[in-house]
C-alpha cells in the first residue's frame, strides 16, 4: 500500500491506543470486524472515505485532524518538520506540551547564541 495507507493506519493505531482501546472494542463502536481495522491499522487495506469517516467517528477525532499534515509524509527524503510532527503526534497531550515547552527553550538558546 501507499505511504498515505500507511501513515493514516498508524494515526488509527496512535489515536486507538491514547483512548485505551482494543481493536475489537473500536471495531465495535464503527460497525466494522475487527480484522478490518487491524488491516487499517496496518496500511493492508485502501479504505473508502465512507469507512474511514466511521473510524474517526468511533475514535471521536474528525477527519481533518485524522488527515492533518498527511501531504508532508508523501515527499521522499527528509522532511524533518513533518517527522518532527509525527513524533510530537505520536505522544499524550500532557508530553505534547512538555516537548514544546523543551522545542521553545532549544530555539531560544540557538538564537541567544547568535
Amino acid at each position: 500500500m501507499g505511504r498515505i495507507s500507511i501513515e493514516t493506519g498508524r494515526r488509527i493505531r496512535m489515536y486507538r491506543a491514547q483512548q485505551h482501546l482494543s481493536q475489537e472494542e473500536l471495531a465495535e463502536k464503527c460497525g466494522m470486524h475487527p480484522t478490518y481495522i487491524g488491516q487499517l491499522e496496518r496500511g493492508e487495506k485502501n479504505a473508502t472515505l465512507e469507512s474511514i469517516s466511521k473510524v474517526a467517528t468511533g475514535l471521536s477525532v474528525s477527519l481533518s485532524k485524522l488527515f492533518e499534515n498527511i501531504e508532508d509524509f508523501n515527499s521522499v527524503g527528509t522532511n524533518y518538520p513533518a517527522e518532527a510532527y509525527r513524533l510530537v503526534q505520536s505522544v499524550s497531550e500532557p508530553y505534547q506540551k512538555k516537548l514544546l515547552n523543551i522545542i521553545r527553550m532549544i530555539i531560544e538558546l540557538n538564537n541567544a547564541g547568535k
